[in-house]
């Protein structure tokens, strides 16, 4: 209200991921865990990886590096936040087969190496090898568009574009 009384305008701000595994493309409400699926930590994608290297998908800064190293959290340059869950119940690993290239405070441009994992040994220790892709601050999102099923190329296949809104 205050916004539109005093005329003030948000403005957009454009963000495209690129995909941070090579793998399949699946769809968030595909991924087997509700938490995901029902998109309760933001609204994204995911990928069924075909090998155990995670890049950034954005120019941004690492903000968040479990000590379990099975997840990561970036933040763009844009402002997108965006969390790289590799795998599914992989907590439970406890780190075991994940080796970090990255830590917490790190600037680093799409296509960088930020973790790999052992895939063979998720595949066998853990839920499922389907990484979700996570927007985590969904709510700021305008516009969201996501790449249809296929195939991605890790620092290659464009795999969401969004606008946020700032003000």
């Amino acid at each position: 209200m205050f916004k539109k009384l005093f005329g003030i305008k948000e403005k957009q701000t454009e963000d495209t991921l690129v995909a941070p595994l090579t793998g399949k493309v699946v769809a968030l409400e595909d991924v087997p865990d509700p938490t995901f699926a029902q998109k309760m930590m933001g609204d994204g994608i995911a990928i069924e990886p075909i090998e155990g290297v995670v890049v950034s998908p954005v120019n941004g800064e690492i903000v968040q590096f479990f000590h379990t190293k099975h997840a990561i959290g970036i933040k763009s340059e844009a402002g997108t936040e965006i969390l790289i869950h590799v795998g599914l119940e992989t907590v439970g690993m406890k780190g075991e087969g994940f080796e970090g290239h990255v830590e917490v405070g790190d600037k680093v441009s799409a296509g960088d190496k930020l973790l790999s994992f052992d895939l063979d040994l998720i595949k066998e220790k853990a839920a499922s090898t389907i990484t979700p892709i996570i927007i985590t601050n969904s709510d700021k999102i305008e516009t969201l568009n996501k790449r249809a099923a296929t195939e991605a190329i890790k620092g290659e296949t464009a795999l969401l574009s969004l606008s946020l809104k700032t003000t």
